[in-house]
């Protein structure tokens, strides 16, 4: 039992407090952020969802990147929020784990790209 629990506790998701994505100054846009969701499943709230400035992601090689905690980390194709981004700005709904030597990996969920600038 021991060592099942110990397996456990190598890898836990950690949910980090993001800023707010979301303009809730736009009430019409509640209903739309909640019901986003990518080939990985439903995004959560808008309160999951990170803004990022236009130096905070990038397109290489055809693939979307985005620069979170210091890293850069590639967006898995099945993340991409395939409809309009009615918010304006590039979003990604970040999952966060930390393995027991403190190393950070991160998921991501949810990508909305924006309008590069």
């Amino acid at each position: 039992m021991a060592a099942i629990t110990a397996a456990t506790l190598i890898v836990l998701p950690v949910w980090h407090s993001v800023a707010h994505a979301h303009d809730h100054s736009r009430p019409e846009l509640n209903s739309w952020f909640e019901s986003l969701k990518s080939g990985k499943g439903p995004c959560c709230s808008d309160a999951d969802g990170k803004a990022l400035s236009d130096t905070d992601w990038e397109v290489t090689g055809g693939h979307y990147r985005v620069h979170i905690e210091s890293q850069w980390w590639d967006v898995p194709n099945e993340a991409l929020i395939k409809e309009p981004n009615r918010a304006g700005r590039t979003m990604v709904w970040p999952v966060y784990y930390r393995v027991l030597d403190n190393q950070l990996r991160i998921d991501i969920r949810c990508f909305m790209p924006g309008v590069m600038m």
